[in-house]
C-alpha cells in the first residue's frame, strides 16, 4: 500500500500559507483512499445560548495550521500510520433541525460505506445524534465517552426533540448506546433540578465530575474511564466547553470550573488502543473567542483524537 500522503511540509510552505485544510492535509480527491476524513458540519440551529457555533469547523481548521506532524507525548506520527483527509463541509439545512439530521446522517453514512472513519467538527451538539445512528448502524450499540459541562440528556426545550442538549437521551431512546459503558466526563455546574442526575442515570451513564480531576491523580481518572468503557466500538464525542471559560471562551454555554487544556488531552491520550469508531469536536463558536485560544485547543483535541484512532 502506498505510503500516507500527509501535511504540506512546514519547511517549504510557511504554516501561515498553504491548503485551508485541517493541519494542511489533502483534501478527499486529492488522494485514492482515506482511513479518517475529517468533516466539518457547520450547524448551530439547536443551541439554546449564544450562537455561532455554524463557523466553528473553518476556525478550527485555520487554527491547526501550526499542528507538527509528530506527537511525542505519544510516541505517534497519525499521518504516517493511516491516510487523514479532509473532507469539507456537509452543506446543512440551517432552517429546518430534522432536515439536517438526516442530511448529516446520510453524509456519515456515504464515508460508512467506504470503511472511513469519520472525525467531525461541529457545529453545536445536536450533531451527535446523527453521527452516532450512523456509526451504530455499522458497530452496533456504542459506548460512548462524552466530555462536556453538561449531561446533554435532557428531553426537550421548548417542546423540542432534537436539540443540542438532547442527543445522547435521544441516541439512547433509538438503542444507538451501550448503557454498560457510557460515561460522561467533566461535568460541572447548576442543573434544573436533582432529579436531572437521576434521568440521567436511566440511561445508563456514569459520571466523572470535573471536580474528580482535581480530587484524583490524572492516571486514575484515566483508568477509571477506560474501565467503563470496555473494548468494544467506542464512539468519542467533545464539547469543548469541557474546559473551562479560560481555555476555551469561545463557547456558546460556558461553565466555570472546568477542565484545563493540558488535562483533557491527557484525558484523551489515556484512549489509545481501544476501539475508536468516530469521533467529534462541537460546540467552537469562534465570535466569543480571543486569539484562537478556543480554536488552538480544538484542534489539538482532534490531533490527540487522531493519533488515539491510530493505535
Amino acid at each position: 500500500m502506498d505510503r500516507p500522503v500527509g501535511p504540506v511540509d512546514a519547511t517549504r510552505v510557511p504554516r501561515f500559507a498553504g491548503p485551508a485544510t485541517f493541519a494542511r492535509l489533502p483534501r478527499r480527491d486529492q488522494v485514492d483512499r482515506a482511513d479518517i476524513a475529517v468533516l466539518g458540519v457547520p450547524f448551530d440551529s439547536g443551541v439554546s445560548y449564544r450562537p455561532g457555533a455554524r463557523f466553528g469547523p473553518a476556525h478550527i481548521r485555520a487554527s491547526s495550521k501550526l499542528l507538527r506532524p509528530y506527537n511525542p507525548a505519544v510516541d505517534v506520527s497519525p499521518f504516517d500510520v493511516q491516510q487523514v483527509v479532509d473532507a469539507g463541509d456537509v452543506p446543512v439545512n440551517p432552517f429546518d433541525i430534522e432536515h439536517a439530521i438526516d442530511e448529516i446522517e446520510s453524509a456519515a453514512d456515504m464515508f460508512g460505506a467506504e470503511g472511513i472513519r469519520l472525525l467531525t467538527l461541529g457545529g453545536d451538539h445536536t450533531i451527535a445524534l446523527p453521527l452516532l445512528r450512523s456509526a451504530a448502524r455499522r458497530q452496533g450499540p456504542l459506548a460512548v465517552v462524552h466530555f462536556d459541562a453538561h449531561l446533554d440528556t435532557w428531553d426537550t426545550y421548548f417542546g423540542a426533540p432534537y436539540t443540542h442538549g438532547t442527543p445522547f437521551r435521544r441516541a439512547a431512546e433509538e438503542g444507538l448506546l451501550d448503557p454498560a459503558h457510557c460515561l460522561h466526563v467533566g461535568t460541572r455546574g447548576p442543573l434544573y433540578s436533582s432529579e436531572d442526575l437521576g434521568a440521567d442515570s436511566v440511561f445508563g451513564f456514569q459520571v466523572i465530575a470535573a471536580d474528580d480531576f482535581g480530587a484524583s491523580p490524572l492516571d486514575a481518572v484515566v483508568t477509571r474511564m477506560c474501565d467503563r468503557l470496555g473494548d468494544g466500538p467506542v464512539y468519542v464525542s467533545v464539547d469543548i466547553d469541557v474546559l473551562d471559560p479560560a481555555h476555551a471562551p469561545g463557547t456558546g454555554t460556558p461553565e466555570a470550573g472546568g477542565l484545563s487544556s493540558r488535562e483533557l488531552l491527557s484525558a484523551l491520550r489515556g484512549l489509545a488502543g481501544l476501539n475508536l469508531v468516530g469521533a467529534d469536536i462541537v460546540e467552537v463558536a469562534p465570535a466569543y473567542d480571543h486569539a484562537e485560544i478556543t480554536g488552538i485547543a480544538a484542534a489539538h483535541v482532534a490531533y490527540e483524537l487522531l493519533c488515539a484512532m491510530a493505535g
